[in-house]
Formats: C-alpha cells, sequence, structure tokens
C-alpha cells in the first residue's frame, strides 16, 4: 500500500508535470511533500514552488498557484491553500483518514513499503576483542549496529550481519605468552573472558613497565617473547595454533552467551585470524598496480585525493613484514565483494577510528572497488555523571554482563514495589525485558554522535523518554483490552474506523507517519528518529486516552476506538522491536 506522503507526491507530481515545470537539475528534495512543523497550517506542506520557481525563472507565488489549479487531491485533502511566498498547505480529510487507518490495521507491515530498490547491505557489528571481557564501551556498537540490521531487513534489503572478532593481533599474543604462566584452566568452563582478560593486563604491564622513561630491561624481553609467540601463530606453529583455539572457542562460549540474552543475533562470525593467508596476495597486488609504496622499509598506501589524507598515507606492511588491521580490512572487503558483492558495507565503530575508515575507504577506491558504498557510522562515548568516560568503582570500564545483571535487578525491584501480586517468573520476566529495554533504549534514544551520560535513576524511569515508559503504554493499552473483554464488550474488529473527536483524528495522523520516521532513520542511521517517534506516539495516545472513553462509550464507537487502540499497540510494539527492545503483555 502507499503511504500517505506517497500518495500526495503522486498529486504534486502530477500537478508539476502538468504545469510544465522543468525538474531537470533540480534535486529531488526540493520537491518533497513533507509534514507541517505547525498543524495549525495543515497536515503537509509542499515548499517546492519558491525553489523551482527560481530555477523557472517565474514568481514563486504564481507557480504556486498554477499548481494548485492542476492539482486533484479529491477524496485525500479539503482545498490545498497557498502561504506566504508561496507554500502549498495540504489538510487531509476525515473520510480519508478513516480509510487509511483500516488499511493500516489490516496490514501486517502497518503501511510501510518495502523498498522499491533493495540492496545487499554487510553491517559490521559488533566485533570485540576475543580473551577479554565484554564492557560498557561494546554497547553502543551493540545495540545501534543491531537496530541498522534489523531496520535494513525490515525495509527489504538482504542483510548480512558480521562481527569481525579481533582474534589475531598482539594483543591475542600476550594472552597466549602468558596463560601458562598465569593463567587457571579451571576457569575456561565459566568466566573465562574475565580469567583471560586478568592474563592480558599482567602481560600488558609488564610490558610497559618503565624506569626512568625507557622501558625496563625485563619489559623488554617479556615484549620480544610475546612477538615471537605472536609471530609463532601467524606462522602456524602447532602449539601457538592448539592454545590460541581453545582460547578462542571458550571466549566465543562466553561472548555468544551474552548475545543472546541481550538479543543480539549476527550471521557471520570471521575474525581477522579468517583472513591472515591472503594478506601476502594483497601487498602484491597492491604493489603490482602501484599503490603501495616503499618508506624506511615498510610499504604504505598514498594518497593524492582527498586532499585531507596527502599527508596521511595508510601503512600496510610494517619494515619486520608483519602486516597491519589495515591490511586484514582490505582483506576483508575483497572477501565480502567476492563471496556476497555487497552494494553497500557499514562499519558501525566508534569516532576515533575516523581516521582509520577514510584512509581505508580511499584505499579500496584506489584497488578498483568502487562502486560499493562503504559507510561509517561514528557514535559519541558514554559518560559517567561526573562527565568522563563512564568506569567501575575500581576505575575500569564496567562489565557488560555487571550491567545486565544490575539493570534487570533495579527493574524486577521497580516491578515488584509497583505490583505485589507478580509471582516470581513473572517478576524475573519482567525485570529480564525492562531491564535490557532500558539499556538499550537509554543508548538508541541518543543522538548516536553525541556523548551521553548514563544514568540508573533516569534510564529505569517509568514517566519521561524511557523503555519502561514506552513498555508501559503498551501494558496500558492492553490493559484496555483485558477490560472490555472482562465486560463482554470484545468483538470483532471494525473494517471501517468512525473519528469524530480532535484526539483520534490527531493519534490517527500521528500513526500514519510510521513509514517516514523509519525512511528517517534509515536515511542516515539515525536510529533515535524511531524512538523520539515511539515516545511521542505513547503521549499522543495518552492524550487520545484521556478525551475519549473506550469501554464506557457505545457501540460502535466502541469499537472503532478499541481498533484504534490496537493499531497504538502494534504500532508501539513494532516499532521496540526494530530497537531489539521486548515488550510484556502485563505490569
Amino acid at each position: 500500500m502507499q503511504t500517505v506522503q506517497q500518495q500526495l507526491q503522486d498529486k504534486i507530481n502530477a500537478a508539476l508535470l502538468a504545469v510544465g515545470v522543468d525538474l531537470s537539475g533540480v534535486s529531488p528534495d526540493v520537491f518533497q511533500v513533507v509534514p507541517c512543523a505547525n498543524a495549525q497550517f495543515g497536515d503537509y506542506q509542499f515548499n517546492g514552488a519558491l525553489p523551482l520557481a527560481k530555477a523557472n525563472k517565474t514568481n514563486p507565488r504564481a507557480l504556486a498557484q498554477s499548481l494548485l489549479e492542476k492539482l486533484d487531491v479529491a477524496g485525500l485533502c479539503e482545498a490545498p491553500e497557498i502561504a506566504g511566498p508561496g507554500f502549498i498547505n495540504l489538510r487531509l480529510t476525515r473520510e480519508f483518514l478513516e480509510s487509511m487507518a483500516a488499511q493500516v490495521l489490516g496490514d501486517e507491515r502497518l503501511g510501510v513499503p518495502l523498498t522499491a530498490t533493495p540492496r545487499t547491505v554487510v553491517v559490521d557489528y559488533p566485533s570485540p576483542n576475543v580473551a577479554k571481557p565484554l564492557h560498557v564501551g561494546h554497547i553502543r556498537t551493540m545495540f545501534i549496529g543491531d537496530a541498522i540490521a534489523r531496520l535494513l531487513r525490515f525495509a527489504g534489503h538482504q542483510v548480512i550481519s558480521d562481527d569481525h572478532i579481533g582474534d589475531w593481533g598482539t594483543p591475542i599474543g600476550m594472552v597466549i605468552w602468558g596463560w601458562p604462566r598465569f593463567g587457571d584452566e579451571n576457569f575456561l568452563g565459566q568466566n573465562a573472558l574475565e580469567a583471560m582478560g586478568n592474563v592480558y593486563k599482567t602481560v600488558k604491564a609488564m610490558t610497559g613497565a618503565k624506569e626512568g622513561g625507557t622501558l625496563t630491561p625485563q619489559a623488554k624481553e617479556t615484549l620480544a617473547a610475546v612477538r615471537e609467540e605472536t609471530a609463532k601463530l601467524h606462522r602456524g606453529d602447532e602449539q601457538a595454533l592448539a592454545l590460541w583455539k581453545k582460547l578462542r572457542d571458550a571466549s566465543q562460549v562466553e561472548i555468544n552467551a551474552a548475545y543472546a540474552q541481550l538479543g543480539i543475533k549476527v550471521d557471520v562470525t570471521l575474525g581477522e585470524s579468517f583472513y591472515h593467508e591472503r594478506l601476502g596476495n594483497i601487498i602484491e597486488d597492491l604493489k603490482s598496480k602501484g599503490l603501495a609504496l616503499e618508506s624506511e622499509g615498510a610499504l604504505i598506501v598514498p594518497f593524492e585525493e582527498p586532499l585531507h589524507l596527502r599527508d596521511k598515507p595508510m601503512l600496510v606492511q610494517k619494515s619486520d613484514g608483519s602486516f597491519l588491521y589495515a591490511t586484514t580490512d582490505l582483506a576483508t572487503i575483497q572477501y565480502r565483494m567476492e563471496t556476497w558483492a555487497p552494494d553497500e558495507m557499514v562499519y558501525v565503530v566508534d569516532a576515533r577510528q575516523s581516521d582509520h575508515f577514510r584512509q581505508l575507504f580511499a584505499a579500496v577506491k584506489l584497488w578498483g572497488f568502487d562502486k560499493v558504498s562503504l559507510k561509517h557510522i561514528t557514535f559519541g562515548t558514554i559518560l559517567g555523571e561526573d562527565g568522563l568516560p563512564l568506569k567501575s568503582r575500581t576505575g575500569e570500564s564496567p562489565k557488560l554482563s555487571d550491567l545486565m545483571s544490575e539493570a534487570q535487578s533495579r527493574a524486577r525491584a521497580t516491578a515488584q514495589e509497583k505490583n505485589a501480586e507478580l509471582s516470581e517468573e513473572q517478576l524475573n520476566e519482567i525485570g529480564r525485558v525492562i531491564g535490557i529495554g532500558a539499556l538499550k533504549y537509554a543508548d538508541l534514544s541518543q543522538n548516536r554522535v553525541s556523548d551521553y551520560i548514563f544514568s540508573w535513576d533516569k534510564m529505569l524511569a517509568f514517566q519521561g523518554n524511557s523503555a519502561p515508559y514506552l513498555i508501559y503504554a503498551y501494558v496500558r493499552v492492553r490493559s484496555i483490552f483485558r477490560r472490555a473483554q472482562s465486560e463482554g464488550l470484545i468483538t470483532d474488529l471494525p473494517e471501517k474506523l468512525t473519528l469524530s473527536e480532535a484526539a483520534e483524528l490527531d493519534l490517527v495522523k500521528f500513526i500514519l507517519r510510521y513509514p517516514l520516521e523509519i525512511e528517517t532513520a534509515l536515511g542516515d542511521y539515525r536510529i533515535n528518529a524511531i524512538s523520539d517517534y515511539l515516545f511521542s506516539l505513547s503521549q499522543k495516545f495518552t492524550a487520545f486516552y484521556d478525551a475519549c472513553p473506550v469501554v464506557k462509550s457505545e457501540s460502535p464507537q466502541r469499537e472503532s476506538r478499541l481498533a484504534l487502540c490496537e493499531l497504538t499497540a502494534r504500532v508501539l510494539k513494532h516499532g521496540l522491536n526494530l530497537l531489539g527492545i521486548e515488550t510484556v503483555e502485563q505490569m
């Protein structure tokens, strides 16, 4: 089905064609129908007369008047009006809104059309390092990446989520060298990541020990041993490989368990090690094409364009012959192009890696992969209430497992306080759904490029823009049906809604904008467009519920309002699901 905006756009396009406006060289954004910022002027607005008049060397208001004479919106809108220098205001009719609401109610996609241009998209996330505990720093890439993948799939694109884990560099070499010395095999069945993380920290401290500003002899010796252990691994030493595999597999078990608890699903897990055999051939290919040049014994890829990279060449091989993350990233792109031929690759990585991705994307274009769209989806930092990056009491990044446990515990306690009649099973389920949902929503409701302050009180509040508030809003809608059922008033939902009150009309108009919000979120992967919409939707529903009795109203008005409640509940649940957030039916 067509959205409201699409139907209005078709009418505007037909009028532009009838008037003979020259659209060549004009961006489509210029003549788009958009929602009115101020409802007093109408529901939608066409603002294109001014720029189109300039391009066609005519008067904007005269052009708007010519369009109005050709604009046929009968059955959709009331008589259009011209405002200001040529804005055309469009107000939807009650009959059209009633018809569209009924169509959306009967549509499993809630009026959101499938994309007309499906793409194959690789989404690179969460990509943690093995042998280290997951911590607060992994939250944003997990939640943002998962929401992007969900949105793309719902829109009709083919998505491959690739968990590009770090399992092959010097950090894993530190753990392999240190495990026989400081590790405990008893922890590999449980708390493996914490045990390996402790080994890593021990070895990291040993290799960084300094006296008088320089590394101590012991630190240099340990660092050399770690590098040799890493080199043995890369050469295929059986003993090093066996220990690496054991540690990696134990890490993956715990990582997968955390993903499952968070509802994070990935299609493939291909770590850095997977691409190791490709790296030598890639270097030779770059050299043969004149892209990789020698510099002080190392190999670099220099750039003429863009200008900001002229003094920032990409290092692809060190002077000792070893490779870098950049080399592995090139191999990863090559493999993805050969295997999936994606139209787009999306990297969900924090802003500190921006320079790396600028270099990588520029090198890939030079290398010949100039048709694929490469996007770095940046995000800000999670801060403590002191305005600094969030730390635990010990001064380290809080562990993800601790955050999940505390979120669920706090949510469970609040649920028990609000409803002492809930069973243990219900309390545990509510605690899980609201706790995990609160963690996700607190992150996804932010502008992703901004830092935000982590606050338990705000995150778990049942008022304001939070997951508990929205989940409760959904439960509140469902409770209306339970009440109607208990009073024997539930009937089949009507095929047509009857909208008689301003609050009903306002709610329906907002529900019909859901496809537009999804389109907005996908435009630049600004996930908070969805959260902002859901919060506003819950407020619109509250205004409707306060003004329009549902169960106490008379038939057929009651059935129409129950249908509107059902439509609201479906959109709330669906939107939360796009964010990876579950709902409950009762609280």
